[in-house]
């Protein structure tokens, strides 16, 4: 069977302005995505920032998607200037549940049936980043010293392969690690197995490190004008990608990626 893989770096929803789309913007943007399998990092829920959205289930509203989990990172928001409340162990919130609080991190999106859902956490680096990024509290953008947050894994095992989704941390040398670790999990997932997120790692790196062949290989970071890649589809030799598209959407600051693979 031919399966439609994709990833999107959300950014929480932003528009090239910065602003933050409302559900139904966000359901707009992503309604012309075509893939079976969607991964979405930087996922807000209940965020003030992004209008308090549950913004794994506008998406998969958006995608006509029947089946979507997230994984928290971080319960409350993201801010800098306080310590931040990592889940741990994490845990997968499906379409039927409601999370108390406001909430961050990763999502698997599905059109297709899952026969079974799994989670890893792969823990966070020590390193900050600066970056230019929207204030919580104020909802203005400005310049801060960013901590790593805790990052994740989504596996969703469909009949046919199992996709995995997740969003290594901005360090290398720690994505590196994160990355070693995860292509251990996958091993013990039913094949083939294709991995898809922002690995924060560029070019060749992440397919050399992972043991697998890179399915698209154009540049997807910053949207409007991308000279790296950071967002890989990746997948064992033997699976023959088909139409490659990397295109910017009207959210987020990474390009979605997306590829046709014969599985089964």
């Amino acid at each position: 069977m031919e399966l439609r893989v994709g990833t999107l770096n959300l950014a929480s929803g932003r528009d090239g302005a910065g602003r933050s789309l409302d559900a139904a913007g966000l359901r707009a943007a992503v309604a012309g995505v075509d893939a079976d399998v969607l991964a979405v990092q930087e996922v807000d829920v209940g965020q003030p920032r992004s209008h308090g959205v549950d913004q794994p289930a506008e998406v998969a509203a958006g995608l006509g998607a029947a089946d979507w989990r997230f994984a928290a990172a971080v319960a409350g928001t993201p801010d800098p200037f306080r310590s931040w409340t990592p889940v741990d162990p994490p845990v997968l919130r499906g379409s039927w549940e409601t999370l108390a609080g406001p909430h961050y991190g990763i999502a698997l999106v599905s059109r297709l049936p899952v026969q079974r859902w799994s989670v890893l956490g792969l823990g966070a680096g020590r390193a900050r980043l600066p970056l230019r990024a929207t204030d919580p509290r104020t909802g203005r953008l400005r310049r801060w010293w960013f901590p790593d947050e805790p990052r994740l894994a989504i596996a969703a095992e469909l009949e046919h392969c199992t996709v995995v989704c997740t969003h290594l941390s901005f360090a290398p040398h720690t994505a590196l690690r994160q990355l070693t670790r995860l292509r251990r999990w996958c091993a013990q997932l039913p094949g083939p197995v294709v991995l898809a997120g922002d690995l924060n790692l560029v070019g060749a790196v992440p397919a050399r490190v992972f043991g697998a062949q890179r399915l698209v290989g154009e540049p997807s970071y910053p949207a409007p004008a991308p000279r790296v890649q950071f967002d890989h589809v990746l997948g064992p030799a033997g699976l023959e990608p088909q139409r490659p598209e990397v295109r910017q959407l009207p959210l987020g600051d990474h390009r979605l990626v997306s590829v046709t693979v014969t599985v089964g």
